[in-house]
């Protein structure tokens, strides 16, 4: 029986976890948009700083009329938002966030696990381009598997520079085996995990897949109401996750000042500043074209992460 509760209550956690930091996230690039480039919109809905903006755009896209194209492959078009949105919340599960068990399920290969999940969230994007029966989806959708296939390779590459630091593929353990002069020893990873994370969620400037201004946008062109919210959502819990991944891999996660106590407080902290980030980054930098995309994984990424393995190797030879 206690088994069966404690299990209830780790889900239970995950699943509020998951409700409520992609709208939190939601809701501060509503406002640290608003204040760096100076939009009013935002701040009016409500009153005292606009706290209403959130609440107002999900009433406004629960109005919306729900459209499915005449010529669309209906099935796959319907389910691509939940495709895109899922995984995110099976990552969560795997991500721990304090010492002592403080995590929905404790994985012994959990890189290989949450890589892979949040690979399939793309899929999400690639089925709702295609499904469309619109052209512009269609190359918002092969922009997309593009990206997917140029940056998913460094992703994995600085992931396991990480695991080879600390001598296993389980999340829990490598906190457990953190130390603090990793930090910048594994940089160089981590600017390469934290970069195609970026790209493989299409956040600017990574977002040619749904560039407004070339191809109206991208897979999504079609989606309305609360489809259309549903990728908007799996966006901010991608951002979520990322943040979440980069604090545990290469940032410590919980550990910090009194982390017996708090240790949630840090992942939750380090986890906010890199959100943080994400926003500003958007605010900050143009769209990259396609091919400098392809250019910066290709020529840029891939060697760094190799740089950072090769690194890692000489380094764990040399304290053994």
């Amino acid at each position: 029986m206690m088994d069966v509760l404690d299990v209830a209550w780790r889900l239970l956690a995950v699943l509020l976890a998951f409700l409520v930091l992609p709208l939190v996230v939601g809701q501060a690039e509503h406002k640290v948009m608003a204040h760096m480039q100076g939009r009013v919109g935002p701040m009016y809905a409500g009153g005292f700083h606009g706290w209403a903006q959130l609440v107002a755009d999900g009433v406004k896209f629960a109005q919306k009329e729900d459209v499915v194209p005449a010529d669309a492959d209906r099935r796959v078009f319907q389910l691509a938002p939940a495709v895109a949105l899922i995984p995110y919340l099976l990552v969560l599960i795997a991500i721990p966030v304090g010492p002592d068990g403080m995590v929905g399920q404790a994985i012994d290969a959990g890189i290989f696990f949450v890589l892979a999940v949040m690979g399939v969230g793309v899929l999400g994007s690639l089925m709702g381009g295609w499904a469309s029966a619109n052209k512009f989806s269609l190359l918002g959708g092969l922009r997309t598997a593009a990206q997917l296939m140029a940056y998913e390779l460094p992703l994995l590459l600085a992931a396991a520079s990480v695991a080879m630091a600390a001598g296993t593929l389980s999340l829990p353990g490598i906190l457990e085996a953190f130390e603090w002069w990793w930090v910048p020893w594994q940089i160089i990873g981590a600017l390469v995990f934290f970069t195609a994370g970026l790209a493989e969620l299409q956040r600017p400037p990574f977002d040619a897949p749904i560039a407004d201004s070339e191809i109206i946008f991208g897979a999504y062109t079609e989606y309305t109401g609360l489809r259309f919210a549903l990728f908007l959502l799996a966006e901010y819990a991608g951002i979520v996750v990322l943040c979440a991944l980069t604090t545990v891999l290469f940032l410590g996660g919980w550990h910090g000042p009194f982390a017996a106590d708090l240790g949630w407080l840090w992942t939750l902290l380090k986890t906010s500043v890199l959100a943080f980030v994400v926003i500003w980054l958007r605010v900050s930098y143009p769209r990259l074209r396609e091919d400098q995309l392809q250019r910066l994984a290709w020529t840029v990424l891939v060697p760094l992460a190799l740089f950072q393995i090769a690194l890692t190797g000489v380094v764990k030879v040399v304290i053994q």
